[in-house]
């Protein structure tokens, strides 16, 4: 027998009485809206000293779960015990402690080459939290269906466990909607969709499109293709020694035939935050639509793209701690509705006959044949994880580790930083002297510390800064001091 939410016990109460659906006749699960219980309990984190019959129950504080459509209870995760490591005792972020956040994270507990994992490849793609997990296996178990147009019991969760991911995404990035929204399988497709679903049916010969050198080859290669097939050109706003977008020469590139620009917000390969806002600014004055690459920042800042002005928004699951095989492309009405259907097949329809198909608005028009339902329901749930935390403090804990990883490695003889913008999230670049790049990545695996190497799917803008690969380690918010300090120790090795 399945419990309500209502009926489940509280995680921070044995009394299972809500004071708000007695006094008020309502029950704020009902409505996604967190009880008196647990606001009290989100309260005594951050005020512990109003809260002194809390304060000895630390670990009552932090219990991110996630809740399934059905409003059963069988996808609450119970809190995992933990150990922490010696050394420097763990810091919180925004009152969650990092002990409870690292015990959620399976893969931070394994053992390679025996030693602990330290996973510093989270520019590549992050690790799930045990919630991400328990969802999406949630999802298999109890509501798998087709979603839309069924007319049983699986079909109408299965629909509102997808739907519901919609909105949890808008919300999370500050769309105006849920009907701004598509599901895709990441970034590179929803580069791939705006490329040839709205920009390419504007390109004439000689029409102009402006990327930076900063950009991942996902933010490169569709435009080449299209501007091959049109005629298009594109052109490259430069950066400076630092890996800075200059944006002096990147206003001068904008004239009468330029037609869309492309930008990532955070480079993958050297961590520079691009001063995207000011950017899209600068090209709505000349009446020229902007896409934002955000598959970097979306983990590691907060993301409003209606404050931002975008166009058009993308993003990876995997980059925020949610499934493989899933993102999501944000795209104001106006240029979703112009855009053309990219794919063509059930689901993106309203009728068809042989003689003409109608299609569907978007975003489902955009959305043909049967989506990857599980993994958006898991990007929803990675999003629900995050979200407890809290983005802002993530950020802010975010920044204070890389300050600190920058001037550790930066003490290193023999270590070259490469990029050195003021303004960076969460990748460091370096090469060190008389140590090719996987030499240094294969030394530090046998550590247990996991790193990239190579050009990270950037060349330009590696060569731009005088080279043809890196070592990238890149932080989380499960990232600690002390493996920062493991990370130099051993790079420290090498360089004697």
């Amino acid at each position: 027998m399945t419990t309500s939410r209502s009926d489940a016990p509280s995680p921070y109460s044995d009394d299972l009485t809500d004071v708000s659906a007695v006094a008020y006749g309502f029950d704020p699960d009902a409505y996604g809206l967190p009880s008196e219980r647990e606001l009290a309990a989100f309260a005594a984190g951050y005020f512990p000293e109003f809260y002194p019959e809390r304060s000895a129950k630390t670990g009552d504080v932090y219990r991110p779960t996630v809740v399934p459509s059905d409003s059963s209870d069988a996808g609450r995760v119970a809190p995992r015990e933990t150990d922490v490591e010696p050394g420097r005792s763990l810091p919180s972020i925004g009152g969650t402690p990092l002990e409870k956040i690292r015990s959620d994270f399976p893969a931070l507990s394994l053992q390679v080459n025996g030693k602990p994992l330290v996973w510093l490849d989270n520019a590549a793609t992050t690790q799930r939290p045990q919630q991400v997990i328990d969802r999406i296996s949630h999802y298999y178990s109890n509501e798998n269906s087709n979603v839309h147009r069924g007319a049983h019991t699986l079909a109408a969760r299965s629909t509102d466990a997808f739907e519901g991911a919609r909105s949890k995404v808008a919300k999370f990035i500050g769309a105006p909607g849920d009907k701004n929204i598509v599901f895709v399988r990441g970034a590179t497709e929803g580069l791939n969709l705006v490329a040839n679903a709205y920009v390419k049916p504007l390109l004439q010969s000689g029409d102009e499109i402006i990327l930076t050198q900063l950009e991942h080859h996902a933010n490169i290669v569709p435009w080449q293709m299209i501007a091959e097939e049109t005629g298009a050109v594109l052109r490259v706003a430069p950066v400076d020694e630092d890996g800075q977008i200059i944006l002096s020469e990147y206003a001068r590139l904008f004239n009468k035939r330029t037609r869309f620009v492309s930008i990532t917000h955070v480079s993958n390969a050297i961590g520079t935050i691009a001063p995207v806002q000011e950017m899209i600014s600068i090209a709505h004055g000349f009446g020229v639509r902007v896409c934002v690459d955000g598959a970097q920042s979306i983990s590691h800042m907060p993301v409003n793209v209606y404050a931002l002005d975008a166009d058009f928004f993308v993003f990876s699951g995997h980059k925020i701690f949610g499934p493989n095989g899933i993102g999501a492309l944000y795209g104001k009405e106006d240029v979703l509705e112009s855009a053309r259907p990219w794919q063509g097949g059930g689901n993106m329809i309203a009728d068809v006959t042989f003689e003409r198909t109608i299609y569907h608005r978007a975003p489902q028009k955009f959305e043909a044949g049967t989506g990857n339902i599980a993994d958006a329901v898991g990007l929803g749930a990675a999003i629900d994880y995050v979200s407890a935390i809290g983005m802002e403090n993530i950020a802010l804990y975010e920044r204070a580790l890389l300050e600190y990883g920058i001037s550790a490695l930066g003490r290193i003889p023999g270590l070259t930083m490469v990029g050195r913008a003021a303004d960076r999230a969460s990748a460091i670049s370096f090469v060190l002297d008389c140590q090719d790049n996987e030499s240094v990545g294969r030394y530090l695996n046998d550590a247990g510390i996991a790193v990239r190497t190579g050009h990270h799917c950037a060349q330009p803008i590696l060569r731009r800064l005088g080279y043809e690969g890196t070592v990238r380690p890149s932080i989380a918010f499960y990232n600690t001091y002390d493996e920062i300090d493991l990370l130099a120790r051993k790079v420290s090795e090498l360089a004697r």
